[in-house]
């Protein structure tokens, strides 16, 4: 696996994949058995990997137990990213969850203390709760970059103007945004605001929660089976996406759910790979060997594009004439 820049505005050197943590621990019910976890977790940095993303609310706090006592022996070598807002308690209270000073404090402490480390890499907010002033999660990540906790800040979940608001205000290094062939919206604002501040920017959910792996067309169960039950349904646009996924990788003898990973990995983020087993993770990390051809890339683009909307295709109409 390579390494490259966490964005522009770092000497961050990042693995192309980053490892997802929400499977890891079963306090919710579902996430990887516990004789699994150290084997997944040593595939992953066995590939050359070095960038795991979690999060208080996955597992319930279990995930970051997980991933702390994995790290422990060699902090130096790995970029940890956590998240808060959703706090690690099933029933939070409202002075304990959100974005607001007093949330955010508390949670950087016990994601501190669960990691089992004195920093983090990367923090941020987990989505934007819709209440707390920009001017005070600004400041609030700020304050914890000044006091050595925190390496760099970042944002998931954000809107694009409340992004380039905090964009603005401090130096921002993380963008999180779910990105995958059947949900490109985030081109609308959100990766072109991206590049423009120069952040890394993780892609979550790159497989569609499985759906693009083709599996429940076979009728297999899944993180999309579980959450709902027709979550796994295909529209039209959906199911041309996945055909022409099954002819690609065909073409190539791979998977549908490599090619939908390899096409991610040109999109020049970084695509964050869960793995609730460790062949999960093996199908995924094959992923950086597949080379697709611009051809095969212009296809997936086509037949996957988003409307742009509002004013980008009337500024498309416009500039063509200058």
């Amino acid at each position: 696996m390579k390494n490259k820049l966490f964005g522009t505005h770092t000497g961050l050197p990042a693995s192309e994949l980053i490892l997802g943590a929400a499977s890891l621990g079963e306090r919710r019910g579902y996430g990887a058995v516990a004789e699994d976890i150290p084997k997944i977790l040593s595939v992953y940095t066995d590939a050359g990997g070095n960038f795991i993303d979690v999060s208080d609310q996955y597992q319930l706090g279990e995930a970051e137990e997980i991933v702390g006592r994995f790290i422990e022996p060699h902090r130096h070598n790995f970029i940890i990213c956590t998240k808060y807002t959703r706090s690690s308690e099933r029933d939070p209270s409202p002075a304990n969850s959100g974005n607001h000073r007093k949330a955010m404090r508390q949670a950087a402490e016990s994601s501190l203390n669960r990691l089992k480390t004195d920093y983090i890499d990367i923090y941020m907010p987990h989505y934007d709760d819709g209440l707390t002033p920009i001017d005070e999660i600004a400041r609030g990540l700020e304050d914890l970059v000044k006091s050595g906790k925190v390496l760099y800040t970042g944002l998931a979940n954000f809107p694009a103007w409340k992004a380039a608001a905090i964009a603005s205000a401090i130096p921002l290094a993380a963008l999180q945004i779910e990105y995958n062939l059947v949900q490109r919206t985030a081109e609308r604002e959100l990766i072109g605001m991206a590049g423009y501040f120069g952040l890394g920017t993780m892609l979550y959910s790159p497989l569609a929660g499985g759906l693009l792996t083709g599996k429940y067309r076979k009728g297999a169960a899944g993180r999309l089976t579980l959450s709902a039950p027709d979550g796994c349904q295909e529209d039209t646009a959906t199911k041309n996406i996945i055909d022409q996924l099954e002819l690609i990788a065909a073409e190539l003898g791979v998977t549908p759910g490599q090619v939908a990973l390899a096409w991610t990995l040109t999109r020049n983020a970084f695509p964050v790979i869960g793995a609730r087993t460790v062949a999960h993770l093996e199908d995924s990390l094959k992923a950086v060997e597949i080379c697709l051809s611009a051809d095969q890339v212009t296809q997936l683009d086509n037949i996957s594009a988003v409307t742009m909307g509002y004013p980008h295709d009337l500024l498309k109409t416009v500039q063509k004439t200058y």
